[in-house]
């Protein structure tokens, strides 16, 4: 029998969530020796809806950008370091734009059959829930998604995986 899912890609926003459901995808893609993919999109339109709402000036939205822009490739190489830990290659993509977009896109021009996500964050309204980019990616997804709740059953299957680094398999 084959196993089901063959390259997956993780959404990573910064947050703890998404790097728990890094650790997840880590595990999952050690067990079905399946591709893994990080990604993290800049979210540009926010960052154009906050000039155009003037909130940023245009020097503001370009050093802000800079800032998330480092935000993103410090938590790209950290998951890359948890997946050399465990064995397990991870991909990186940066990417910028509209969130549910890229990741759609991506998805589709490589073929991904599993999206993982972080838990979705507390939703107050229904205004909450439209804005939000990780409800979006669940509901347009052309693959299957996992989402990982924030929970120490995750931590503890990471941990218990044997270290590569340190000469485990």
């Amino acid at each position: 029998m084959t196993e089901p899912f063959h390259r997956m890609l993780v959404y990573l926003d910064g947050s703890e969530a998404s790097v728990t459901a890094s650790m997840a995808a880590i595990v999952l893609c050690k067990r079905l020796e399946a591709q893994l993919t990080a990604i993290y999109v800049v979210n540009t339109r926010a960052l154009q809806d906050l000039v155009k709402a003037r909130i940023f000036l245009d020097v503001e939205e370009r050093e802000y950008r800079r800032d998330i822009e480092g935000d993103a490739d410090r938590y790209l190489r950290h998951v890359q370091r948890l997946g050399r830990q465990k064995g397990v290659e991870v991909l990186t993509v940066k990417s910028s734009g509209t969130v549910h977009t890229e990741v759609r896109n991506h998805i589709m021009e490589n073929k991904v059959d599993l999206l993982v996500l972080g838990g979705i964050s507390q939703i107050h309204s229904r205004r909450d829930e439209l804005l939000s980019e990780t409800d979006r990616m669940m509901r347009t997804a052309p693959c299957p998604v996992l989402v990982v709740r924030e929970n120490d059953t995750i931590w503890d299957m990471f941990e218990t995986m044997p270290d590569m680094e340190a000469g485990g398999q």
